[in-house]
Formats: structure tokens, sequence, C-alpha cells
């Protein structure tokens, strides 16, 4: 029975590479000073898996910035403009390629655009989506993947396994640039490189190599399902010698079972915590060519593993396939989860005993193999820790379920429809023609990061500390000012994370130290941990809103995380339904609302940018998440009066097939990303007749490119042949904490120069 890792997290165990990363993209370190703090930061993940017991450590699922955009360096699925890039560095100097690719590349003479990025499945993960062409080539371009494996087996002492993502979910994951074909017919071309890739690997050692096919979890068409069964006896065909694990995760594998179970592979790895129903139909069309990849350990959440349930599966698997079939493993890659639960010494010692963090995840795949070789202690002593979290006062508070189980629909619904609340609201502010405003947050500099440490150090007293957080707010004010932005922000500078800020305010919450989770490149979060029932036991951000409110004449925004979102970006509580957390949240932040309101704020923003990234992966499992998604968000927006006016954020998000439900938000205004997708998301809106209004991102800020006048002009035009141009905002597509503040002030005095253009472009002539 072999113990297999399918990833690990990559940052370090103290966010080595963020730091390498943006010192790197700053000038301040060499590319070769990069390349070394990579090396020890994979060096030290290897190691410490071997060290684990670890039977298949895994290899390339390392990345500077992002495991699909790898794949396509890898394959060499450069989009058409980074041509000008490719002539100006250097062979060796491909990750200057790559980064341009990420991030974009403005200098040089040069002026382009970074891909597109979007949510992994259902993780807070953003990916960088392969772009597609009908004459699309592929070849092997990056040898970044042969040299890392020869470097793991260095330091493992035996093959590692190398982890690419699979053909099929690589194409399934990109986009086409073209019309007139569709991604999945470029199968045919992918799959002989995929094969080469193999084949070298083998040439170097490799015994094992994984291929990720997520998307075997999810609803598939025949062509789709056609070319898994091609790809896959193509590299049977081509690949002797070499043993393919394919890893499926996030979900069941259900009307795929079949298809998966059959392919020529030797073994096949399916997530037992998200789907543990999927494994007696597995089990019972298993053949006795296929070993099993058992996921009984959750790699996305952070609570320890209860033995007795893993156990149960393995020795049920264990009776049909024999132990030598058998692997034992986390669900998905670790990349999910934060490093290491040693570094945490804060945490309440109960709480802590629930808990396992990568490191000890590896750790409880290392006890479950002993476990079933005879080992007790080990079993009873996780049994101890499991029944104490349950029977914990610390995790109830009978006030709390009392309030959720007496919600009624009249808590989740506004005193009137939008045309009048509408009405009201522009007799309120007054607002112009394509109004400007931002999504909350401005540059988190090194200076406030420093107060922010310096106060959990003790070196400023609170007196201080919030002294210059107001001098930074106020700064913030008047420059929105000089710009002439119309609807202001405070900018947050109080905050360290969207979640985290309000987590810490929360009952029920713990946050930890060093508990960092890769977002996206170089951006890692921090999330709260939600051990118990959630309540708000006093005003979260009225006293910041509130300071701002009163330096300004204008509209200034409150700022808060919607409930969807705190609990998605959540290490949730696995032992009560999600919808019932929601609900508890949604509470909160709508009594958070009703005291902003009181306070005097008449605009209050509720980001939900995770609410369709909480969507079940199969669609027939939407409604009843949509239900009590879309409703949580109401109760905590629907506490107020009408000339209030409730905003709401949503980003990097495919709205086509949840419209109905964003329009059932009943959010007066929604601030979304079309910057990199040149407003092809709001073909959506258009097509479904969107009542409410609309704030289209006009220029991305997942990169430090500085949008010209003229282009974010064309992207209102293009807004404006969708939507009525009296419902148009215009806004950055995100939060501008991560930017730094030249170029953030150069975008942004280009957004309101392009919202006074588009005013006099696009305005409805006035009738006599």
């Amino acid at each position: 029975m072999l113990k297999n890792n399918l990833g690990y997290p990559r940052m370090g165990s103290h966010r080595q590479l963020k730091k390498a990363c943006e010192q790197y993209w700053s000038g301040k370190i060499t590319r070769d000073e990069l390349n070394q703090a990579a090396r020890k930061i994979k060096e030290e993940n290897w190691q410490l898996q071997v060290n684990a017991g670890i039977d298949l450590v895994p290899c390339n699922d390392f990345s500077f910035y992002d495991q699909v955009l790898d794949m396509s360096l890898l394959l060499g699925a450069i989009p058409a403009r980074y041509t000008p890039v490719l002539s100006t560095v250097k062979t060796n100097q491909e990750i200057d390629l790559y980064f341009a690719m990420a991030r974009g590349y403005q200098k040089d003479g040069l002026d382009i655009t970074a891909m597109e990025m979007t949510k992994w499945f259902d993780t807070n993960y953003h990916y960088i989506v392969p772009e597609f062409t009908v004459n699309q080539e592929f070849r092997i371009f990056s040898e970044k993947i042969f040299a890392e494996f020869n470097h793991a087996k260095q330091i493992s002492g035996k093959a590692a396994k190398p982890v690419l993502l699979g053909p099929v979910s690589y194409l399934l994951s990109g986009k086409e640039k073209e019309a007139g074909f569709e991604k999945i017919d470029l199968i045919k071309k992918l799959v002989p490189v995929y094969i080469e890739i193999i084949n070298r690997l083998k040439i170097h050692g490799a015994e094992w190599i994984q291929l990720d096919e997520p998307y075997l979890a999810l609803d598939l068409s025949k062509k789709e399902k056609e070319a898994l069964v091609y790809t896959y006896g193509e590299i049977a065909r081509r690949c002797g010698g070499i043993k393919i694990l394919v890893a499926t995760y996030f979900d069941a594998l259900l009307d795929n079972t079949q298809l998966a179970v059959n392919l020529p592979i030797a073994a096949l790895h399916i997530d037992l915590v998200r789907a543990p129903e999927q494994l007696d139909e597995i089990l019972a069309l298993v053949p006795e060519s296929l070993s099993l990849s058992l996921g009984v350990i959750d790699g996305r959440n952070v609570w320890k593993n209860d033995f007795k349930k893993s156990l149960a599966h393995i020795t049920k698997a264990i009776g049909v396939v024999g132990t030598e079939r058998i692997m034992i493993a986390p669900s998905c890659s670790l990349l999910h989860t934060p490093f290491d639960l040693d570094q945490e010494t804060e945490i309440y010692p109960e709480i802590k005993n629930w808990m396992a963090f990568a490191k000890q995840k590896l750790q409880e795949v290392n006890a479950l193999y002993q476990i079933v070789n005879g080992n007790t202690d080990l079993y009873h002593a996780n049994q101890e820790a499991i029944t104490a979290r349950q029977f914990s006062a610390l995790t109830n508070n009978a006030a709390v379920k009392a309030r959720v189980e007496g919600i009624t629909d009249a808590d989740a619904q506004r005193k009137s429809a939008f045309p009048v609340r509408q009405q009201l609201q522009q007799e309120r502010f007054k607002l112009p023609l394509f109004p400007t405003t931002t999504i909350g947050s401005f540059p988190q500099t090194d200076d406030i990061r420093q107060l922010r440490a310096q106060l959990k150090k003790g070196e400023l007293t609170q007196q201080e500390y919030d002294t210059a957080i107001e001098k930074a707010t106020i700064d913030s004010i008047h420059l929105q000012e000089q710009i002439g932005i119309d609807v202001l922000v405070h900018g947050e500078f109080e905050r360290n994370d969207m979640v985290e800020y309000f987590g810490e305010q929360l009952d029920g919450y713990l946050f930890t130290k060093n508990g960092w989770v890769q977002s996206y490149g170089s951006r890692c979060v921090k999330p709260p941990v939600i051990y118990g029932d959630v309540s708000r036991p006093k005003d979260m951000t009225v006293r910041w809103s509130n300071f701002a409110q009163q330096q300004t004449d204008k509209p200034m925004k409150g700022m808060l995380t919607g409930p969807i979102t705190i609990l998605q970006w959540s290490f949730v509580r696995d032992d009560q339904p999600r919808s019932v957390t929601a609900n508890q949240i949604a509470l909160a932040i709508r009594d958070e609302v009703v005291a902003l309101e009181q306070a005097g704020i008449g605009i209050i923003q509720i980001d939900e940018p995770a609410i369709r990234e909480g969507l079940p992966l199969r669609k027939a499992n939407w409604p009843a998440y949509l239900n009590w998604a879309v409703k949580a968000f109401r109760i905590s927006a629907s506490g107020v009066q009408d000339d209030t006016q409730i905003h709401t954020h949503m980003c990097y998000s495919e709205f086509n097939d949840i419209i109905e439900n964003i329009a059932a938000m009943d959010a007066d205004v929604i601030t979304i990303e079309t910057s990199r997708s040149q407003m092809e998301l709001l073909e959506a809106f258009s097509d479904f007749e969107y009542p409410n209004e609309i704030g289209p991102g006009v220029y991305d800020i997942h990169s430090p490119r500085v949008p010209s006048v003229e282009e974010m002009v064309d992207l209102l035009e293009k807004a404006a042949t969708s939507l009525p141009a009296q419902n148009i905002w215009v806004n950055p597509d995100c939060g501008l904490k991560t930017r730094k503040w030249p170029e953030t002030i150069a975008a942004l005095q280009n957004m309101v120069d392009a919202a006074k253009q588009a005013r006099e472009k696009l305005a409805e002539p006035q009738t006599a």
C-alpha cells in the first residue's frame, strides 16, 4: 500500500517565494537570486515529504505564479501578442516572458495586456486562462519540468512523481480566442506533445506520472468524453513502461465513473472527502488492472482527519481490490491549506488539537498507513480529539442558533422594488452620468504594513496607530477629491485582509499567525477559521467609515465583505451544513449594515466575489446552493431604507449561467471584472436585460500596467452598446490593495478622464 501526495504548498513556510517574486519584479534581486529562493523551497518541500514517509512525492507542482500558466509555457501555448517579448528577452530568460503573460508587460516600448485570470473550480485559487486559436500549435517550449524532476530525484533519493494538468482538463480550462472551433477540437494536436513529455520523463527515470483531470468530476459532453478515451488510449499505446495516475478531485465522478475506471491507466485518484458516496460504485466497476488512490484526508480544510471514517473507506476498498492496489492520499493538492500548524503558538490549545495543516496532513497519511498495519495507539489518540471537538462548549451558542431558526422571508426583502429605490437614490446623491468610484482598498504600502506589525509587537500604542491610519485615510480622501472621483472610499488601511479583518471581530472565529494560502501569483491570504457559531459582538467598520465621511462632502461608501465570501474564504467548520453557517454570518453583516446606515453612511458595498466560486461543480446541485446563498446575501442587505444604496462586487466570474440568481440578489449596483475579457462578460447582463446598475471594471488591477484614457473609453463604449448609459458606473475591476501608488494615481486619473469623455460622447441628446 503506497502513501501518495498530489501536491504541496509552494510559497514556503514563511512566504519566501512571495517575497522573492515581488523583489524580482521591483528589480531588487537578480534572476539567479529568485531561482535560488525557489530551489531552496522545492528542496525543503521534497525532503519534508520524504521524512513524512510519502512514497509518491510530487514534483513540478511548484510554480512561480500558477500551474496552469506553467503548462501553457511548457506546451508553447503563448499568445501572439507576446511575440515582441519573445524577441526582447533571451532564451535563458523565459521567466520574464512567463511573468509578462501573468502580469502584463509595459516597458521596452511595449504595452501588452496580461492573460485572463479566473478561479480554479470552486476554490479561492486563481489560474491564468490558456488562450487558443483555430490554428493553435503546441510544442515543448520550457525545460523546467525535466530539470525539476532530476533535482527532485537527487533530493528524495528516489524517482519523484511529476505532476501535470491532464490534456483534456488543460484544454477545458482555456478559452477560444477566435470563432469557428471548439477548444476540445485541439486534442489531437495536443496529445502528441504530452506523449513526448511523458517519454522524455521516462528516459530521465520517472516511474509514475500524475495527470490531473479534475474535469472528470464535472458534466462532460460526448465530445469531451471521447477526447478522454482518445487521450489515454494514445498515451497507453505510445508510452509503455511508465505508470500513469489520473487524479480527479473536488467532487464525484458520477456519470463519468464507467469512463474513468476503464481508462488504460495504472491508477485513479478519487476524492472521498467531497464525495465519499462514490466509493461503492467505483469498487463495483474497478477492473483488476487498476489501483485506487483514496483521497481521504481533506486537502482543502484545516480540521484533523477522523480516522474512523477514513479507515472505513480504506478497509472497504482493501476488501475488494486488496492492499497492494490501494494508495492513501489527501483528497487534492495541499496547495489549498496552510503550511505548518506547529508555527501557530497562540491558538487556544483545545481548538488547536482539532486542527491539521499541510505538514500534519502528510503525517495523517502516514498514521493511517500505520493504523491499517496495527498501530492502535494512533487511532485512539485521534478519536479522543474528534470526540472532544464534538462535545465542546466552544462550538455552540444557543442564542445564535435560535436567531437563525427565526429567520423569515421578510428578512430577505428590501422595502420597495429597485425602480422605486433608484429614483430615491438619484434624488439623494445627485450623481452624474457614468459616476466614478473604486472597489474599496487603496495600496497597502510597506509603511502601512509596518504600522500594523508595530502595533502587534507593542511598539505602537493603539492611539498612535489610529492617528497614523487616520492620516493615511485623510490623504486618500483628498487624493480622490483631487482626481475627481464621485463616490469615495476610505482606503481600508486599517484592514489586513477583506475576510480576516472581519473574522478577527466575529465570535466563533479564530485567526492564525502563519496560516497563509496562495490566492494568485504572489498574493497570499490568511483565511480565518470558523470553529463555532458566528455572531457580531460589536461594530466592526462604523468607526472608520464615519471618520472618513466626516472628511468630505462627497458620498463615502461603507465597505463590507458579504456572507458567502466570508464563508467561502474561511476555513469552515465541517460539523454543520454550510448554509447554516452562512445565515449566521449574514445576520452579523446585517447588523453592521444597519449600524452603518444609522451612522449616516448612505452607500454600502457588500462584496460577494466568491458567490459563483461556491457553486457545486455539478449543475444538478446548483439550485439548492444558489437558493441559500442568494438568500444569505439578501438577509445581509435588506435591513436598510430605500434611499440607502447597496452595492456588491464580483470578480473573475462567468455570469451567463447564474445571471438570474445575480439579479435575484437585488443589489442596487453591482461592480464586476470585465477588463481582461474586453467587456465580454457584459453580454450575459445585456441578454438578460439586467435591470439594476452595473460598474464594469475598465482596467485590470492585477497588472501593474497603466491603461490609457482611450483604452478605457473604448471599453465604456462597448459597455454602452450592451447596457443603458444611465445604469453604468465607472470603476477598476477590483480593489487596489496590491498595487503601487504611482500606477494607481495614474490609472485613476485616466479613469476619471475616460468617464468625462464618455459623458460627452455617450450622453443621450437632450430634447428641446
